[in-house]
């Protein structure tokens, strides 16, 4: 069951999101557009889950990228869609306003 975990949120490590984001990652919200203009984190890019397979000429796969969601469902489904497409350095950052307060 762990391992099920590890695979669908990503590994077990802790993430420095805030460093990340100071070296250039990406932040990708695939909320609906409606629920990202109720509130999202500032620079981070609106690609709704539905639309992202359409949308990935828009990322650069030699960035790092953080996906995120309401919840943390949809920013997983988000990072396999990613990762399946060539992307390498992608990490599910979870629930948007969770993730925020990661970034300093």
């Amino acid at each position: 069951m762990i391992g099920f975990l590890k695979n669908l949120f990503g590994s077990g490590t802790p993430i420095d999101y805030s460093t990340l984001v100071k070296n250039g990652a990406t932040i990708i919200d695939v909320r609906t557009k409606g629920e990202y203009q109720g509130g999202h984190i500032k620079g981070s890019l609106n690609i709704p889950l539905d639309t992202l397979k359409s949308n990935l000429s828009k990322l650069k796969k030699e960035n790092p990228i953080i996906t995120c969601c309401a919840s943390g469902m949809r920013s997983s489904s988000a990072r396999s869609i990613l990762k399946a497409n060539g992307f390498v350095e992608v990490y599910n950052g979870g629930g948007w306003s969770g993730l925020q307060s990661k970034i300093k």
